[in-house]
């Protein structure tokens, strides 16, 4: 039935060749000579019936035929060539038993005949290229390429028509298995990954034993992307695929058995309300600040447990510099190490100014700090032992600092036995506060224990 059906379309395409190069043009002839001769009938049906007439008309057709012919079919036998670009290449060979390296993936079929003939070709091109090493021992080889053309009067030529392999006896190795996380920026902030359990441990890798000696490890690249609505709770992807790496982190291509594991991942969502900690950084024309009331005191964090765990407070920070009136502002809050979403990204800060007051604090004790192990130190003199400090800020807040707040202290980092002149360095709890010391150095001996 389908020989009838291509007979049947060749035919057809016949016809309509005839039909519109042929008889069409002739009948809009005849019928243009028809109207110039419609005032006189008879005077062109004697034209027509001339012997002459009909001669000369005939040789008209005959030429326009042979040019029209010779224009259709002179292209057709012509010989021409067309280039397949990017044709898949594959390689006859036992993948059990080797490994075979230098293989393209793709090589240019040029194709040479007549343009009917080339033009078939195109459409029923073979599929693919073939490399036959199946006679081929451990070693490097030259091999001809070999395609099967479909139509056998187009010839062809391959590049590369030549492949230069080298083939490897395959062998295998054990490898423990661990896992990656990609795409990890794409799970909603609020959510952690807790953990993450595989089917099994170690896999196969199989390859030229070179290429085994550079696999440093083996891991389930688990995509977040692949999780269609990650939420709290457990759950199990299918069919994660597994990659081999160098030390440096780069593939390396080596068969992997099997090529895919089950990962069950745990997926929590962690969080802790800390306090929001106002600071103040900047001077003041003569003012001080009696007050940073923020419009929330807590926000609530999220992230991993062991991120959390350190984190005691979230910071938000004022630049007061030079203002000299109370002020409102908006304060974007820090976001500490490890943690991955907090409940409010900025506060409102309303910063109270008053004026400078001064008191003193005495008889606060000098700590050292920074002392080698195996040695002590003491001061030279009773007042070299604790000194007075000097707070400054609104009346309303140092009248209220306690003295066990105030640290005052020295640091001894690398010094050896002796006597030392160091200086003296307060700090406080409150920010509001400046804190100085009316005694900038003291005199201490270090000595052995």
């Amino acid at each position: 039935m389908k020989k009838i059906s291509n007979k049947r379309g060749f035919l057809k395409k016949i016809y309509n060749f005839f039909d519109k190069f042929i008889i069409t043009p002739i009948t809009k002839l005849i019928m243009i000579i028809s109207e110039l001769f419609k005032f006189n009938k008879s005077g062109l049906d004697r034209f027509l019936n001339k012997k002459q007439s009909l001669l000369i008309i005939s040789l008209i057709a005959a030429f326009a035929f042979s040019l029209i012919v010779d224009n259709k079919i002179t292209p057709l036998i012509d010989n021409s060539a067309e280039v397949l670009y990017g044709q898949p290449v594959r390689a006859i060979y036992n993948e059990e038993l080797y490994v075979v390296e230098g293989v393209p993936e793709t090589a240019d079929v040029t194709l040479i005949g007549r343009k009917w003939d080339v033009y078939l070709a195109k459409q029923y091109p073979a599929d693919e290229i073939v490399l036959d090493l199946q006679d081929l021992k451990v070693g490097t080889h030259k091999v001809t390429a070999k395609y099967k053309q479909s139509v056998l009067s187009v010839d062809y030529k391959l590049d590369p028509s030549t492949v230069t392999i080298v083939v490897y006896e395959k062998v295998s190795a054990n490898r423990e298995l661990s896992y990656d996380i990609i795409h990890k920026d794409k799970l909603d902030t609020k959510l952690n990954i807790e953990s993450v359990s595989l089917n099994r441990d170690t896999v196969i890798i199989k390859g030229a034993e070179y290429k085994l000696e550079q696999v440093a490890s083996v891991k389930a690249l688990i995509d977040i992307e692949s999780i269609s609505s990650p939420k709290v709770g457990s759950m199990t992807l299918s069919n994660v695929p597994l990659v081999a790496y160098d030390g440096d982190g780069n593939p390396i291509d080596v068969e992997v058995v099997p090529s895919s594991v089950d990962a069950t991942i745990k997926i929590s969502s962690p969080s802790k309300t800390v306090p929001i900690k106002v600071t103040a950084t900047g001077n003041l024309n003569n003012k001080s600040i009696k007050s940073l009331t923020p419009s929330d005191t807590n926000v609530t964090i999220y992230g991993s447990e062991n991120a959390l765990s350190d984190v005691e407070y979230v910071e938000a920070v004022v630049d007061v510099e030079g203002i000299k009136e109370n002020k409102k502002y908006s304060v974007n809050l820090k976001k500490p190490s490890g943690v991955r979403e907090m409940s409010l990204d900025k506060i409102t800060v309303n910063v109270e100014l008053d004026n400078i007051a001064t008191m003193e604090v005495e008889g606060i004790r000098i700590n050292p700090i920074g002392l080698s192990k195996g040695l002590k130190v003491q001061a030279l003199s009773e007042k070299d032992s604790s000194i007075t400090v000097v707070l400054k800020g609104s009346e309303s807040v140092i009248k209220n600092i306690d003295a066990s707040s105030i640290k005052v202290y020295i640091d001894l980092t690398d010094l050896d036995v002796g006597d030392y002149e160091v200086d003296i360095k307060v700090s406080g709890e409150d920010d509001r506060v400046l804190y100085t010391s009316k005694l900038k150095k003291v005199k201490v001996r270090i000595s052995e224990n």
